[in-house]
C-alpha cells in the first residue's frame, strides 16, 4: 500500500501542495496536459522554480495569470460573499514573501488583478470540472475539495451552497491548485493519505471585511474535525485551499507513519521566516 504523509510543519497552501507532490516525483508534464481538459489555458501559465528555503532545496510552483489587466472594472461590484476571504487567500497562496508591514499592500494589490472570471460561482466550478472528462477519482476528489470550501463560505455568510460565489476559489489559481492536486494524487497512485496536525499560525490579517485573527474564519471552518497545531509564527500558515485539500484527503492525523520511505518532496511557500523553513514536506512510502 502506497502511503503519502503530509508533514505540514509550516502549514499548507494549494501551491505548496502541488510543488511538494511534483518534488516527490509527480509528473509536471502530465499535470499540465490533464489541466488542459478544463479549457482554461488562455487564462494562465504554470511556472516551476527550484528555490532554497533556509537551506532546503525545494520546488516552487506558481500559476501566472495572463489576463491581469482586463478585470479592474470588476473590483468591487460583488456582494460580500464574493470578496470575503479573497485577500488573505491570495496573499498567502502566491505572496508568501510579504511581511506584515506589507500585508495591506499585498492584499489590496492582488485584489486588482487576475480574475478574468471574477464571479465564478460554486455551480460554475462544478460544471467546469464535471465537463472536463477527468478520470472518475480525479473528478470526485476535486469536487469534494471545492465542496468543503463552498460549504464553509456558505456557513460563514449564512447562505446555501448553491448561492455561494467566490473570488478566491473561483480564481484561476485555486481551480488549478485543487484540480492539480487531485490529478497528481491519482497519477502517483497514492492509496492512502495521512497528515501531521495542521499549524495555522497566529497574528492578524486584513481581508475585505477588516482585520481578522489568524486563522481566518473560512480556514477555521474548513478545519473542523481536523487536529490543528500551535505555532509561534505570527503569519497565516494555512489557507482555505490548503486546509480543504488536507481535510478531504487525509484519513488520519498524527506523527510520522511507520513506512519504508521511498520519496520525499519539499514544496516552497513564498514567505520566508528567519529560522523556520517555509516548506511543505511530503513523504511517500510503502
Amino acid at each position: 500500500m502506497k502511503i503519502l504523509y503530509f508533514d505540514c510543519f509550516s502549514g499548507v497552501s494549494g501551491d505548496m501542495t502541488i510543488a511538494s507532490l511534483v518534488d516527490a516525483g509527480g509528473d509536471p508534464d502530465y499535470l499540465e496536459s490533464e489541466l488542459k481538459k478544463l479549457g482554461m489555458e488562455d487564462e494562465y501559465k504554470l511556472k516551476w522554480d527550484k528555490v532554497v528555503k533556509n537551506g532546503i532545496t525545494s520546488t516552487k510552483f506558481d500559476v501566472v495569470l495572463l489576463n491581469e489587466e482586463k478585470d479592474k472594472s470588476h473590483q468591487h461590484d460583488g456582494d460580500h460573499s464574493h470578496s470575503h476571504s479573497h485577500h488573505h487567500h491570495h496573499d498567502h497562496e502566491h505572496n508568501h514573501s510579504h511581511d506584515h508591514s506589507n500585508e495591506d499592500h499585498s492584499h489590496t494589490h492582488h485584489h486588482h488583478h487576475g480574475h478574468s472570471h471574477s464571479h465564478r460561482s460554486y455551480k460554475d466550478i462544478v460544471k467546469l470540472i464535471e465537463s472536463a472528462g477527468f478520470e472518475e477519482s480525479v473528478q470526485e476528489t476535486a469536487l469534494k475539495i471545492f465542496k468543503k470550501i463552498g460549504e464553509a463560505e456558505g456557513r460563514i455568510h449564512g447562505m446555501p451552497l448553491e448561492e455561494v460565489h467566490f473570488h478566491e476559489v473561483g480564481a484561476v489559481d485555486s481551480i488549478i491548485d485543487i484540480v492539480g492536486t487531485a490529478i497528481l494524487i491519482h497519477q502517483m497512485e497514492i492509496d492512502k493519505v495521512k497528515s501531521a496536525p495542521v499549524p495555522v499560525g497566529g497574528g492578524k490579517i486584513r481581508i475585505d471585511h477588516g482585520v481578522y485573527p489568524v486563522p481566518a474564519p473560512a480556514t477555521l471552518e474548513i478545519l473542523k474535525g481536523v487536529p490543528i497545531a500551535e505555532s509561534d509564527l505570527k503569519a497565516e500558515l494555512t489557507t482555505p485551499t490548503g486546509a480543504a485539500i488536507i481535510a478531504v484527503l487525509a484519513e488520519e492525523f498524527g506523527g510520522m507513519p511507520s513506512i519504508k520511505v521511498d520519496k520525499i518532496g519539499y514544496g516552497a511557500g513564498t514567505k520566508t521566516f528567519p529560522d523556520h523553513p517555509n516548506v511543505l514536506r511530503t513523504i511517500i512510502g510503502e
